[in-house]
């Protein structure tokens, strides 16, 4: 869906904070209420470090505008997201957003939502969205283990949800493609949504290619600028090469060259 929203700097506040195994989850209370589109991201600064020089980008989780609650979910993997750890209820964080591309909402009943460990974070709100239209999807969510479960059971509110992890620690054991929605059931579906690892995207989107099933994927390209200056996230598309942060990061199968052509 294209970004019509102007873009803000702002200071947002911490309302709540959770952090389980490696993963950080932040609440926070916006001082405005901008058109957020589900799959767009924000940039966030990490104040206070000098190995940290550039803002960070993460998937906007989920967003309630009568509240003005936008939630982040972050894995911690590096300097940028350990300093953020440290953020306590009240202090505040400067963002820029919203920022890039986000998607389209079919207008269809039979709708599937597919997201790998936290690379599923922009699905929450997506399937909040649809839910407000009279859609309740079907999602599959799959990571490694249940380590990287921590925050499904926030899905399971606005659509039915099926879980795989590798190891079999929790739902299903297997990687996401081997689960039986996507061997048998894939046809069934007019819509299908996938953000998450490069590896599990592409192999979907080639399928739904193959299945000639409209398909739209959030790329998880480095993003260090987020408004294209920086040219660290293009991506060869049919309409030449663009940057994921501004053309993106959502983008439907059918446009991406590279994965089609090989």
């Amino acid at each position: 869906m294209l970004n019509t929203s102007k873009k803000r700097i702002e200071d947002i506040i911490v309302l709540k904070k959770d952090i389980v195994n490696t993963h950080l989850y932040l609440e926070c209370k916006t001082a405005s209420k901008p058109k957020i589109v589900p799959g767009q991201f924000i940039e966030l600064l990490v104040e206070n470090n000098p190995q940290v020089f550039l803002r960070r980008p993460f998937s906007i989780h989920d967003w309630d505008e009568e509240t003005q609650k936008l939630s982040l979910w972050i894995k911690i993997i590096g300097e940028g997201t350990r300093k953020l750890t440290n953020l306590e209820v009240g202090n505040k964080i400067n963002v820029v957003y919203p920022l890039g591309n986000g998607f389209v909402l079919s207008s269809n009943d039979n709708v599937l939502l597919i997201g790998g460990g936290c690379g599923a974070a922009p699905l929450l709100y997506l399937s909040r969205c649809l839910k407000k239209v009279g859609i309740i999807p079907d999602i599959l969510l799959g990571a490694k283990d249940k380590s990287d479960t921590v925050f499904f059971d926030k899905y399971r509110q606005f659509g039915n949800v099926h879980i795989m992890t590798e190891d079999g620690s929790q739902g299903q054991k297997g990687l996401v493609t081997q689960h039986d929605i996507i061997k048998n059931n894939l046809r069934s579906y007019s819509q299908i949504y996938v953000c998450g690892p490069e590896r599990m995207t592409k192999a979907i989107g080639k399928l739904t290619l193959s299945l000639n099933i409209p398909c739209q994927v959030s790329l998880e390209n480095i993003m260090a600028c987020g408004i294209g200056a920086c040219l660290c996230c293009v991506v060869k598309t049919n309409s030449g090469n663009v940057c994921t942060c501004t053309e993106g990061p959502v983008f439907y199968v059918t446009d991406i060259e590279e994965w089609i052509n090989k």
